[in-house]
């Protein structure tokens, strides 16, 4: 994504990062990675950010320029959103494929991180969740406006009564293959009333649409396919890492019934946080309070892991390419 199409100042401006790198999923995708922070110290915590549908990078610039002034924070870019290319593998397993490459990439072996999914980067942690190189580099994890099944049925996006009709306009409106075109007035207000509180500020919208308008067309529109058809309670079952879930009252994606599900089937569930009157972009509009998660998170189940091998800790400069499973 051109940080053309990012707010230019303010706590909503990509931050810089201090290294980036490509890393190749298992079908040839290539993943564009960001990492920030002190990346040559290895005594300093690891995060690791995946964020949702339709937004990339930059959606965790409040957290990156919080938590990087003692963290290697790591976030990248899902396959056709910002700097990752689009690729033809769309669904689940592909998401699974990619965050293993990611954390192959750049964490040292046996390393242990806090990862944090925005919705459908929620979803990428619950694939992931089985997978060996997931449980080799998951020390806690943070889910934010997220759920596993059943995502357009639930959504609240279309102000009727649950049911048929409901699910019906729902599906039509997050698959349409309209193009969202620029960024005015009407769009803002469209994208606050289906995303984000009532409350929200001016400046979290504006961020939130330039992001969200930056997304591909197609990219936008094969996505949705997928997580309309998405299915992953069995995933949320594997989690059996620390697991916090965050979520807004007012979420009309992912409402708080997800959250409460997550909750009650998760293995190792550290409660769920019901933030008033906030709605799915939960890392834009409570921004303190995501980071303070994740720094809790760190603290409690990350900061005390001995890391012996710094030798094998991946230097990669702007050309470097990881390939999985090299």
């Amino acid at each position: 994504m051109s940080r053309l199409m990012s707010v230019a100042s303010g706590p909503y401006a990509p931050p810089v990062p201090a290294r980036e790198l490509t890393a190749i999923s298992a079908d040839g995708a290539r993943l564009h990675v960001e990492m920030h922070g002190p990346v040559d110290d290895t005594a300093a915590p690891a995060v690791v950010l995946a964020h949702g549908w339709t937004c990339s990078t930059a959606f965790w610039a409040a957290q990156i320029r919080e938590l990087a002034a003692e963290h290697r924070v790591i976030a990248y870019d899902q396959r056709g959103h910002g700097r990752s290319p689009a690729s033809p593998a769309c669904g689940t397993e592909a998401l699974a494929d990619d965050l293993e490459a990611v954390l192959r990439a750049t964490l040292a072996p046996g390393e242990k991180a806090v990862i944090a999914g925005h919705s459908m980067g929620g979803m990428t942690v619950m694939a992931a969740a089985a997978r060996p190189g997931f449980r080799e580099h998951a020390g806690a994890v943070l889910l934010c406006s997220t759920g596993s099944s059943r995502l357009v049925a639930e959504s609240t996006v279309v102000p009727l009564r649950p049911g048929r009709l409901r699910t019906w306009l729902t599906k039509r409106i997050l698959g349409s293959r309209a193009p969202l075109g620029p960024v005015t007035p009407i769009a803002r207000a469209i994208l606050k009333y289906g995303t984000m509180g009532p409350g929200s500020a001016r400046h979290m919208v504006e961020a939130c649409a330039r992001i969200v308008h930056a997304c591909p067309r197609k990219v936008r529109y094969v996505w949705s396919q997928v997580l309309d058809l998405l299915d992953l309670d069995h995933g949320v079952r594997e989690l059996a890492v620390p697991t916090a879930v965050v979520v807004g009252t007012a979420d009309r994606l992912t409402p708080p019934v997800h959250a409460r599900s997550l909750a009650a089937a998760l293995p190792h569930c550290l409660g769920v946080t019901e933030l008033p009157g906030l709605g799915h972009m939960t890392p834009i509009e409570a921004p303190e309070l995501v980071t303070g998660k994740i720094r809790e998170l760190v603290t409690t189940y990350t900061r005390a892991e001995t890391r012996t091998q710094a030798d094998t800790y991946p230097q990669a400069d702007t050309d470097t390419q990881v390939k999985e499973g090299a």
